[in-house]
């Protein structure tokens, strides 16, 4: 690592965290809609109203990676397909394929896209959120747990072993830019910006919901 590249990285900053929650034994995926944070706890998403960290609703569905919000509707990748959901009744309305086949990890919406993380092949897919055709690949260096888009940059979580970060690369060729290092032991299993200056992150097996304050 070189001074610019050492310069680049900092120790997360936890600001607060939210659970464990009752029946929740794993974190797989988050985002966010504006007013709760949606968690996928494998069985079912779980909204958390982020001023008193309760749960505000469960909506029963299998969840076992990535979260997304299109403004509308949620995302949920269930195994090797991904779900539209109606967030009011939790009534799935279509359904595409996942693009990792089963090896899928965290899930983002921008620009008229999902964008889903590839665990393990360290890829991120822009793909079609109608079809589930990939449009772009971009290639990380690191693990993939979690996506998200906020002013223009790209970022995701990565998690091997005790070490784990929220990394901010290059979109056109994957150079890592800027990472926020979290303790020791403390994993990111799912990622989503709150549009300004937080991030959500998924706890994996804690079952808990971390808010990580985001760098100017």
């Amino acid at each position: 690592m070189n001074s610019k590249q050492a310069s680049a990285v900092q120790a997360a900053e936890i600001v607060r965290e939210y659970g464990p929650f009752p029946d929740v034994d794993a974190v797989h995926g988050v985002t966010w809609d504006g007013k709760r944070i949606w968690a996928a706890s494998g069985a079912g998403l779980v909204a958390i109203d982020p001023g008193s960290g309760a749960p505000a609703k469960v909506l029963p569905c299998p969840c076992d990676a990535g979260t997304a919000f299109d403004g509308t509707y949620l995302y949920q990748i269930a195994e090797r397909r991904i779900d539209k959901i109606d967030p009011a009744s939790g009534a799935v309305l279509a359904s595409i394929p996942a693009p990792g086949n089963g090896s899928d990890s965290g899930m983002t919406w921008a620009e008229g896209s999902l964008w889903v993380g590839q665990y393990r092949d360290r890829k991120i897919h822009r793909i079609d959120p109608q079809t589930g055709a990939i449009l772009r690949t971009i290639e990380s260096n690191r693990f993939v747990t979690g996506v998200t888009w906020v002013d223009g940059q790209l970022w995701h979580g990565t998690w091997e072993g005790d070490d784990s970060s929220i990394r901010r690369i290059d979109p056109d060729n994957g150079a890592m830019l800027q990472e926020l290092h979290m303790p020791t032991g403390t994993g990111v299993s799912g990622l989503e910006s709150d549009g300004a200056d937080l991030f959500y992150c998924g706890g994996g097996s804690t079952g808990k919901v971390r808010a990580v304050r985001r760098p100017k």
